[in-house]
């Protein structure tokens, strides 16, 4: 049945992005909005606005539909977009759901269940299990949600108690289901993603592939199409064991299967049973509208076989975020203007104030051309002519980032932050691959260090000579003080550990010393740059 009415149950950049394709089709179309994200740009953009009491209340969703007229549901991402009861709720309400079915939901969005899947599928997966049984280092990872939440590396066991509280924390406030399980953890993988369609009709189609290797906070923040530096062989390896995942689980609608590679290996990570936020570089090269083709599926309609690709295209998320530290920050939008020649998927107009209590991305800009030096030449070009003022972002890291001959090159792996600090000077040359490891002495390799999870040093000039006033790096609640006056504390020991957008903070000393004050509790809300302890050498 044709969909006259939909309504996006989220915010920001994804409602927008909803909300165009369906002005192209003629579909009417729904906001809702949290009282405390009334004057958000998406609020203002829809055919008719209905204010809720949380985004993560399903059934304040559905009343909105009902309310507005609406007769159909796009989840977006992010929020509710992967919740198997919400799917169930919307349909049984007789409304459309725009996404996979709740069973599917269920299998790919819980992490455990999806790889007992993916293995019975003849998918390679990694290990799992319990630290004894897979050793170090491992990953902590929630079982529900993505985008780095409930995620911690542990590289020992003294480590290990800490890193799951903390993630269990982080996955109970961003999921409601603090579920965790432990996986082995590989230091210098990519991360490729293959997109899928499938319809109501069994055909599940793979749209090529995605590399989102440059992370920080194990979350993305350049993506391109097609993953450079796979061959033929690897490529189709990965498109088919993406296809027979999405078999297994009876998937429908637009989802992505993610995995890790490791030289000739791949291995199965997660499914991300939703439209993904890197979801236009697969159009670009398709020429497909994955959304459109979303609510086509969830009409009714059939898959028919695409056209082959056609060139390169990469993605750079723009955040309100420090560009050293990756820490959110918020603003008042005073000036934005973003450079000509790409695509631009933004939530954000000069005059909007970003907080902290939602995801801080401003746009998505998106470079499209017949080769990947011409399409990162392109991004690089956009990047440069982009002016933003009033908020604090990561646009020179960005200029930076599309430059790095190490990006150029297509070889950054997920630890490229790591080896190569944000704005740190790049090498000069670049030294062939059989001499980038000792070799004349037989040297050992030194040991691998893999990007580590925010954890933040703030001290005043002058802390190295004996006093330190410790200090907030960003707005934030206090949901743990760890220390007290007369505490001895050690080098990169946290302090007191902040939360922002359901992530945690943990802000740490820079250097051995001695507690002398302690100027917050646990609850307080404390603004960026709001002195938390004192410490003395």
């Amino acid at each position: 049945m044709p969909i006259r009415r939909l309504l996006v149950a989220n915010r920001g950049e994804i409602a927008l992005r909803v909300f165009r394709t369906c002005r192209g089709l003629g579909i009417g179309t729904v906001a809702v909005t949290a009282a405390d994200d009334l004057s958000s740009l998406h609020a203002r953009s829809a055919d008719a606005t209905v204010e809720i009491s949380g985004y993560l209340r399903s059934e304040e969703h559905i009343r909105a539909a009902r309310e507005a007229g609406a007769d159909a549901i796009h989840p977006g991402y992010g929020f509710l977009a992967e919740n198997a009861d919400f799917a169930e709720a919307v349909e049984a309400a007789g409304l459309t759901w725009i996404g996979p079915p709740a069973e599917a939901l269920r299998l790919g969005g819980d992490k455990i269940a999806a790889k007992r899947v993916a293995r019975d599928a003849g998918v390679p997966v990694l290990p799992d299990g319990s630290a004894e049984e897979i050793g170090f280092p491992l990953l902590v990872k929630a079982a529900a949600g993505g985008g780095g939440r409930g995620m911690r590396v542990v590289r020992s066991a003294g480590e290990l108690e800490e890193a799951l509280a903390a993630a269990e924390r982080e996955a109970e406030g961003a999921f409601s289901d603090g579920t965790l399980y432990l996986e082995r953890y590989l230091e210098r993988p990519r991360h490729v993603e293959v997109q899928l369609l499938a319809d109501t009709r069994g055909t599940v189609l793979a749209l090529g592939e995605r590399d989102c290797s440059v992370q920080r906070r194990h979350q993305k923040v350049l993506e391109e199409t097609p993953a450079p530096g796979l061959d033929t062989r690897l490529r189709s390896r990965l498109h088919e064991a993406a296809v027979h995942f999405g078999q297994a689980i009876g998937y429908r609608g637009a989802g992505t299967v993610e995995f890790v590679v490791d030289g000739g290996d791949f291995y199965f990570l997660e499914l991300n049973g939703r439209i993904q936020v890197e979801h236009p570089v697969t159009e670009a090269v398709t020429g497909l509208d994955l959304v459109e083709r979303q609510i086509r599926i969830a009409e009714g309609e059939a898959l028919a076989t695409p056209a082959p690709a056609h060139g390169h295209a990469v993605e750079a998320r723009l955040y309100a975020e420090d560009p050293r530290t990756f820490l959110p920050q918020s603003g008042h939008v005073e000036r934005l203007a973003f450079g000509g020649g790409v695509r631009v998927d933004s939530a954000v107009e000069e005059g909007d104030e970003i907080g902290l209590a939602y995801d801080p991305m401003i746009a998505k800009l998106v470079a499209h051309a017949d080769t990947r030096a011409e399409a990162l030449d392109r991004l690089s070009s956009a990047l440069a002519d982009t002016r933003i003022e009033g908020v604090t972002t990561n646009l020179q890291f960005l200029r930076w980032l599309v430059a790095h001959p190490v990006v150029r090159a297509g070889e950054a792996t997920t630890s490229f932050l790591t080896e190569h600090p944000p704005l740190s000077a790049p090498p000069l040359m670049r030294v062939p691959a059989p001499f980038r490891t000792p070799w004349r002495l037989n040297l050992p390799a030194p040991p691998p260090s893999s990007p580590p999870d925010v954890d933040v040093e703030s001290q005043r000039p002058g802390a190295a000579h004996g006093k330190s006033a410790v200090t907030a790096p960003m707005p934030g609640t206090v949901i743990r003080v760890e220390v007290q006056p007369g505490d001895a504390v050690r080098a990169r020991q946290p302090l007191v550990v902040l939360e922002a957008m359901k992530m945690e903070i943990p802000v740490s000393s820079s250097f051995d010393g001695t507690v002398t004050a302690v100027h917050t509790v646990e609850g307080d809300q404390v603004a960026g740059g709001a002195l938390l302890v004192d410490l003395e050498a």
